[in-house]
């Protein structure tokens, strides 16, 4: 899950990169071309068949990632950045009750604590005034698309959590950008936008690390208890702002290390009791 997160940030690297000229929805197809080429060619390489045995919750996985991904770039778009990334933050906790209610699986104290430790490290790494203060009010439709992103993006992890008993992580992998590309082209065709070389090389990247990001991410989620694997994303906000500064010359001030302070230790903690549950 830290290796995924790390590929995650570093596909945020390559959006930043393109500087908002690319609609989102031409983002997710550009992104989609590559995983496809990608995936496929993984799976002919490991002689495994592409099409799955439960087809339907396969694509099921890809319509609601498709769907959190457009939720997630629409917030980005219409909230300052703080606010949308804290509201994005509330995926682990929507994935661990789905997880406990639809498949049955418990939640630790040590987890439930990781988490309130997580979100607590990104909201003060994110700052958001609208969230904190009186004095900024946020749109409630905005908002509410945050939070069905956050929402979509649990569902597509349970899924991917109950897929793991029956499908090889590829094929997972495979389906997303399969059933992400005929969702996403309609929206492509209002406002295409021709991207430059440089822009084009930039989405290259954007595909390239989302490839490996949910290559790591279901073998992750295959592995681990939902609820578990979740509260270890939070790491990406660490590496997110780790780019920003290095790459971006963004400030981090005292709030932030102490932001990240937390997401570190909780962190660590699900990484500690993931390592004690090996043996059983």
């Amino acid at each position: 899950m830290v290796a995924s997160a790390l590929s995650f940030s570093l596909m945020g690297v390559c959006v930043k990169q393109l500087g908002g000229r690319i609609p989102a929805a031409e983002v997710v197809f550009a992104r989609a071309i590559v995983s496809v080429a990608l995936s496929w060619w993984l799976l002919h390489r490991a002689g495994i068949p592409a099409w799955g045995n439960r087809r339907w919750l396969l694509i099921w996985r890809g319509a609601i990632g498709t769907a959190a991904l457009l939720c997630v770039y629409a917030a980005l778009a219409a909230l300052p950045l703080a606010a949308a990334t804290v509201l994005q933050y509330l995926y682990p906790p929507f994935t661990a009750l789905l997880a406990w209610l639809l498949l049955g699986e418990p939640i630790g104290k040590r987890v439930l604590a990781a988490m309130a430790l997580g979100w607590l490290g990104v909201l003060l790494v994110a700052q958001p005034a609208g969230l904190l203060q009186g004095g900024a009010t946020l749109a409630l439709v905005p908002v509410l698309i945050a939070v069905a992103g956050a929402l979509f993006t649990a569902l597509a992890y349970v899924s991917v959590r109950s897929l793991g008993t029956s499908e090889h992580p590829l094929v997972i992998v495979f389906y997303f950008p399969l059933v992400a590309l005929p969702l996403s082209l309609p929206l492509v065709a209002l406002n295409p936008v021709l991207p430059t070389p440089a822009e084009l090389l930039w989405l290259v990247g954007v595909g390239i690390f989302t490839q490996l990001g949910q290559v790591y991410l279901t073998r992750s989620l295959t592995a681990l208890p939902a609820a578990r694997a979740t509260a270890i994303s939070y790491v990406q906000v660490l590496f997110a702002g780790g780019w920003g500064w290095l790459l971006f010359g963004e400030s981090i001030d005292s709030w932030t290390i102490a932001g990240a302070g937390l997401v570190l230790a909780a962190t660590l903690v699900s990484l500690s009791h993931s390592q004690r549950q090996k043996p059983s």
